[in-house]
């Protein structure tokens, strides 16, 4: 029996916000993956531990989780008034696809880092002590992403007090600015691809729903978490477990991702995992997080809880963060109405391990709501950096 050699690809491991991932320079990939297709594809399936049919990733590098089964391709960018080029790729767990759909906002924030590192930003923009300005183009959704990366030393500064819930460990803050974040999506050109900041949302044989359909930072769907039969308390145990839940919501989000134009019938939305989001909103109450810590109803304005890649999130995708930043600052969206009504710059939401806060500037102009930018603090940190192997021919 013949066996293949493993090929050895550099790459690094990053902690960005409450996710990790496996970084790759462009021009490090093997040749036949470092252009979009099958081979690229095959390559991170086979880099995270994709398709696992036991739903644990031993045999890669992924975590088994959304929040670990990620991987991200930058290049030094040509576009004028950018830095980096950066392309997000979410890798599933138990089926064999990558889904180059939407961002990943909390990864966003290792971005930078990765970039200062790696001479990927001109040595003249990169201070040795104060605060590098990184301008990325985020790549899936053709967008800008503004990175305040901290240096010491002529080195990126990955350690300090910044403490962000759902991460054990304090470090150094990096500030993000998602820059025009409304209409990413591909369903219509809009924030609001139905034109209404509330719909009606049918769902055959579960219910219709109030239902905010967004397109900001990722497109998302938002619901109350009420009329879910749910207090927007939950920690992960109380839905991950329950597959009846699970099938419910994976219906609502796929009857959702139709109703924003992002697919045309409900049996393409197995094939779009990563977009649209689902979340569910709720008002202020007392809660014990899922770390121990105590949040109370008057740290936040609202309670949020969401789906990715079909199970309840352990804290808050950075995207989705943008999106509730957005909603927020937009009267009459659920988002608002469960933060108390009224146009806010910026809101601090309560998530199953804690609490954050987003800004985001919202205008109405010719009577069309408009989001120049929204704003959140990450950390990020280099776990390991080296090489990855993968057999030959696995890709």
């Amino acid at each position: 029996m013949s066996s293949a050699p493993q090929v050895r690809i550099p790459a690094a491991y990053l902690r960005g916000g409450t996710s990790k991932g496996v970084f790759f320079r462009l021009d490090q990939l093997p040749e036949r993956a470092r252009v979009p297709g099958p081979a690229r594809d095959a390559l991170l399936l086979r880099v995270i531990g994709s398709p696992d049919p036991y739903g644990k990733q031993i045999d890669g590098m992924g975590g088994a989780t959304s929040s670990t089964s990620k991987t991200v391709i930058l290049s030094k960018s040509t576009r004028p008034g950018h830095d980096v080029d950066y392309l997000f790729g979410q890798v599933a767990i138990d089926s064999r696809f990558v889904d180059w759909s939407g961002n990943c906002g909390n990864l966003s924030a290792a971005v930078g880092p990765f970039a200062i590192a790696n001479g990927l930003v001109d040595a003249d923009r990169v201070p040795r002590d104060g605060v590098a300005v990184v301008r990325i183009w985020q790549a899936n959704i053709s967008k800008t992403i503004v990175a305040h990366v901290p240096m010491t030393g002529g080195e990126v500064q990955e350690t300090g007090d910044f403490e962000l819930d759902g991460v054990t460990f304090p470090a150094a803050e990096v500030r993000l600015e998602f820059l025009d974040p409304a209409d990413e999506g591909d369903g219509g050109g809009a924030m609001f691809p139905t034109g209404n900041v509330v719909d009606r949302l049918e769902v055959p044989g579960i219910g219709t729903f109030d239902a905010t359909l967004i397109n900001a930072g990722i497109p998302t769907i938002f619901l109350n978490a009420e009329a879910l039969g749910y207090t927007g308390t939950e920690l992960q145990e109380a839905i991950n477990g329950d597959a009846k839940a699970l099938a419910r919501f994976e219906a609502i989000r796929a009857h959702g991702a139709v109703r924003m134009g992002l697919i045309q019938h409900v049996d393409e939305a197995a094939g779009r995992q990563h977009t649209p989001k689902l979340a569910f909103v709720a008002r202020p109450a007392d809660y014990l997080a899922s770390g121990g810590r105590q949040v109370r109803a008057a740290d936040v304005d609202l309670l949020v809880r969401a789906m990715s890649m079909g199970k309840l999130h352990h804290a808050m995708m950075g995207t989705a963060a943008v999106a509730i930043g957005t909603a927020a600052a937009i009267p009459g969206t659920l988002v608002d109405l469960a933060a108390g009504g009224g146009a806010r710059g910026a809101v601090r939401f309560g998530h199953p391990s804690g609490t954050l806060r987003v800004g985001a500037e919202a205008m109405k102009v010719g009577g069309t709501w408009t989001v120049t930018k929204a704003i959140m603090s990450r950390s990020a940190r280099v776990l390991m950096e080296g090489w990855v192997r993968v057999p030959a021919d696995s890709f």
